[in-house]
């Protein structure tokens, strides 16, 4: 059994992990639904987009709601307070995402033109509108989100959900934005062939480079804004509650364990390779490659996030001693030992499958495919 300051840094990892998985694999059907009013030029093309995910767009929302599943189990209190404070956010996300399923499965039902061009938008609202949340949401993050607890570790949020769209928190919605979209079109264009395909290089392109811009642009910013250092804490290995420390802001905090551990340099580097690769790649039609970069890319941006706000999960404007991290907002040590091995267990068993399924349904969609199976695609 691993003791408690170890558990706690494995479950940072963890639900990291998670993030990026559902980055790199939800996030390119999601990619495709941003794209698809704008790459389809008839119900054919629209058709032939949505079937290249089809058979595993459903499946990529494991990991969604595993990676909430996760942030509930073993930091209980940044989902209390994040989804309470958060809530109107949070339930413009579950809104949004709504429209798919229900885009998916009922666009075909019907053979007119204008039901299945609004169910095209339905999609493509419910791609891009938690793409974007969850950048401004990560944004926000950065900034302070304005909430503090009292002596009974009760969450008071004091900010609005206009507040939570301030300038550098759309920013961040851009480049969340642009890395699924880049992600989708990369996919995209592995899956399809012919005048669609060289559609979705072009797309690639322009998201690569927007990424590229943007996450440089927020990376700046970061440099100069205020951020969060703990000034002291008790033994991280003990149980600990929010309000046993104290918090400071200086500015360019964020990039401080940059400075301390300088080889974690190559982490923001493997976004900025992960873009530039797939955008070089992408040219040449070499389609699969340019996929695994875009992948790259989801990778060194979560992670950039990550490495800069450790040990922050939900830093407090209002009240920076009520900011939440990975060493005081933790489940006991008994949950987060049981919950580590059933990931143990679980994690590589739905990796094989999903594995297995991609390669099983791996080839191209063609129009003449979906014109010859009309009644039974979607």
């Amino acid at each position: 059994m691993f003791d408690y300051m170890t558990l706690k840094i494995i479950w940072w990892l963890l639900v990291g992990v998670l993030l990026i998985g559902f980055a790199i694999m939800d996030g390119h059907d999601m990619g495709v639904g941003i794209l698809l009013p704008f790459l389809g030029r008839d119900d054919t093309d629209q058709r032939v987009m949505i079937n290249s995910v089809a058979p595993h767009w459903d499946g990529n929302q494991v990991w969604f709601i595993t990676a909430g599943g996760a942030i509930f189990a073993a930091w209980p209190f940044v989902y209390a307070t994040a989804f309470s404070g958060m809530y109107w956010a949070l339930l413009l996300v579950l809104f949004a995402l709504f429209f798919r399923p229900v885009g998916f499965e009922y666009r075909s039902k019907l053979p007119n033109p204008a039901w299945r061009k609004a169910w095209s938008w339905g999609i493509f609202a419910g791609s891009a509108v938690p793409a974007l949340v969850f950048g401004v949401a990560f944004g926000n993050l950065f900034l302070g989100v304005p909430f503090y607890l009292d002596d009974t570790m009760r969450s008071f949020y004091t900010g609005s959900f206009w507040a939570l769209l301030n300038p550098f928190a759309l920013l961040c919605g851009v480049v969340s934005l642009s890395l699924l979209t880049l992600q989708g079109s990369t996919f995209l264009a592995h899956r399809i062939d012919g005048l669609m395909q060289r559609r979705a290089i072009v797309a690639a392109r322009l998201s690569a480079l927007l990424l590229i811009v943007t996450f440089a642009a927020a990376g700046l910013w970061v440099s100069k804004m205020d951020g969060y250092v703990i000034q002291s804490i008790p033994d991280l290995g003990s149980s600990l509650n929010p309000l046993m420390k104290e918090v400071g802001r200086q500015s360019g905090a964020w990039f401080q364990n940059f400075g301390i551990y300088p080889l974690l340099w190559i982490v923001p580097v493997l976004a900025f390779l992960g873009a530039t690769s797939a955008l070089a790649l992408i040219g040449t039609k070499r389609t699969l490659l340019s996929f695994a970069s875009s992948s790259l890319a989801c990778l060194g941006v979560i992670l950039t996030a990550g490495v800069s706000l450790f040990p922050f999960v939900l830093p407090s404007s209002s009240m920076p001693q009520s900011s939440l991290t990975l060493w005081d907002a933790c489940s006991s040590r008994v949950t987060l030992n049981v919950m580590l091995w059933v990931a143990v267990i679980f994690v590589p068993i739905v990796l094989a499958y999903t594995s297995w399924a991609y390669s099983v349904m791996r080839g191209k969609v063609t129009r003449d495919y979906i014109v010859a199976n009309d009644k039974a695609l979607y």
